[in-house]
């Protein structure tokens, strides 16, 4: 058999142009003389659809789409993730078989964890569904299906004796996601002697990051091919399913509707196709394209071109910069320092000197003026009360004011520059630097920040991203001889802490007990815990950790548990 997996990047809701793309890798297929392609989970309506799918006339306008693939599986077979509507809706696999629809399976364990809310919109299916190729069975299942021994995929190798095992998913990114699907799908092969063919979906929807890693794996649990990370592509191998023997079982296959089809292509191709394995990234590499990918496709895929930031020179403007350049091109980012009396030179100087060697557009917008006009209004309110927090403020909401007045008059889109240190413990003003449209490093904890400048820096050659930049101590610039360390413990200390509390779930005695003063954990908890309207008044950002600020993280505001 010549299989095709098509790793493609939908949008949400831009059914005709998802549309588009699915009969163009089905002529693509037909091309290479495919017997069958297969698609990701939910790919002509994009995935997570959220309350889109409540709304009848969406649903009915991808059920008439379908009848448009259909017509396209003349000549082949196709497997087509959407959700398909019956007496109830459901996550389907839509299987077309030269031109008809030949079978429907139901996802049946829907995920209501962490980013998934799919009990909330679908109805979990209860039967198998195998089609045979000249008396060898293909199992077919969505996503989770998959993920749990002696689940759905498990159950169509043993009692319906399938030699392949056909996964579409629609799985999200994190750090180390990847080599966790890789050893899961590599165990269903082994285990079950099956073919696995596990085709994922690519692309950045919102917060969420598509990998694609769609890959093959033979009986043995080795893998024969594997698509790129972060990319587009069809994935063409030819496998024989002969060399597997199908297990047997005792138990009854009362729960399992099996579709016999005719071979449409009976000679043997499949020396033809020589197989491909993508090598894998390293983590730096692989988080850098994470955040590449997510940047492009939110600009793009919402009707943007430009994009604009404050360039202070600190850390964490640079690498929201240069992912922004490395994203959708220098000559659509743009820049701007805000200098006031509390600005260094060293910090202008390296916003320019950054600014030159990405090739972005630069401007200086002194706010001092503007500053000292909000000082002198609210002087006789302030008269007797010193300076403190307040006035660091005001400057951080006046350069607000100006990208958002830049964005406005220009079109272009606000990226903040808040890491997930920083966003955590709510070292941050609200309506000044998190004002914007989207937070490209919202996830992003402080340390890797530094670790992905010096990665950009070693992939150029070059000092792109300049010296002074990486061993500056951090500052916010908005009182004299600021740094962050005045107001929060140094982030090789902060970085680990808030790991363990929001992405470990880990009570303060498990943080204490690692090796950390009592005294600083409780001090960061509770600025985590407190914090959590601002981060609810922030823009969406790119998650790249097992849990994010986001659809990870559903803690009430108004909250009174104390630890």
């Amino acid at each position: 058999m010549r299989l095709a997996l098509a790793q493609i990047n939908p949008t949400v809701g831009d059914l005709d142009g998802n549309l588009g793309k699915i009969l163009d890798y089905i002529d693509q297929s037909k091309l290479q003389e495919c017997d069958l392609i297969v698609f990701p989970e939910m790919s002509l309506c994009g995935y997570p659809p959220e309350d889109l799918l409540l709304k009848p006339d969406f649903v009915q306008a991808i059920m008439n789409r379908i009848d448009r693939v259909v017509s396209a599986s003349k000549g082949l077979t196709v497997v087509l993730g959407s959700i398909y509507a019956e007496e109830d809706l459901y996550n389907a696999a839509v299987m077309m078989h030269d031109g008809t629809i030949a079978g429907i399976y139901h996802k049946q364990i829907l995920p209501n964890y962490g980013v998934f809310d799919e009990n909330r919109y679908f109805t979990p299916g209860d039967c198998n569904l195998l089609f045979s190729f000249d008396s060898v069975n293909i199992g077919i299942s969505v996503c989770e299906d998959i993920w749990y021994s002696g689940g759905p995929s498990e159950k169509q190798a043993t009692e319906g004796r399938a030699s392949l095992l056909i996964n579409i998913s629609a799985s999200p990114y994190h750090i180390g996601k990847g080599k966790i699907r890789h050893e899961m799908l590599s165990s269903r092969a082994r285990d079950n002697n099956t073919f696995v063919a596990y085709c994922n979906m690519v692309g950045g929807q919102d917060e969420l990051i598509f990998d694609g890693q769609s890959m093959i794996c033979d009986s043995k649990g080795d893998v024969i091919a594997r698509a790129k990370q972060f990319e587009e592509q069809l994935l063409v191998t030819g496998i024989d399913l002969n060399t597997v023997s199908a297990q047997t079982s005792s138990k009854s296959n009362s729960s399992y509707q099996t579709i016999l089809l005719k071979q449409i292509q009976s000679e043997n191709k499949v020396k033809l196709i020589p197989t491909s394995e993508e090598a894998r990234l390293d983590e730096l590499s692989e988080v850098y394209q994470a955040l590449l990918l997510g940047t492009r496709d939110y600009v793009r895929k919402n009707g943007f071109s430009q994009v604009l930031l404050g360039l202070s020179g600190g850390i964490d403007s640079t690498l929201v910069a240069v992912l922004a350049a490395d994203a959708i091109g220098p000559e659509n980012v743009t820049g701007v320092a805000m200098p006031t009396r509390y600005s260094s030179q060293h910090s202008l100087d390296d916003a320019e000197l950054l600014a030159r060697s990405l090739g972005i557009n630069f401007e200086v917008i002194p706010i001092d003026d503007s500053f000292q006009s909000f000082l002198d209004m609210l002087s006789p309110v302030f008269s007797d009360r010193e300076q403190d927090a307040t006035e660091e403020n005001i400057q951080s909401r006046i350069r607000g004011v100006v990208l958002m007045a830049l964005s406005n008059k220009f079109g272009s889109l606000v990226l903040t520059t808040g890491n997930k240190s920083e966003t955590g413990v709510g070292y941050s003003t609200l309506y000044g630097d998190t004002a914007g449209g989207f937070a490209v490093i919202k996830d992003v904890p402080k340390l890797l920040v530094y670790d992905l400048c010096r990665y950009r820096n070693q992939i150029a050659g070059k000092e792109i991203i300049p010296e002074s930049v990486l061993t500056k101590p951090p500052s916010a610039e908005l009182r004299p001889d600021q740094k962050d360390s005045d107001s929060l413990p140094d982030y090789t200390v902060l970085d680990p802490i808030v790991q363990a509390y929001v992405e470990q779930s880990m009570d303060i005695e498990k943080i204490i007990a690692q090796g950390f003063d009592e005294q600083i954990v409780r001090r960061v908890i509770r600025m985590v815990d407190r914090n959590e309207y601002k981060r609810r008044q922030s823009p969406p950002g790119i998650k790249i950790t097992t849990r994010a600020f986001g659809k990870d993280w559903r803690v009430p505001i108004t909250n009174r548990y104390s630890h």
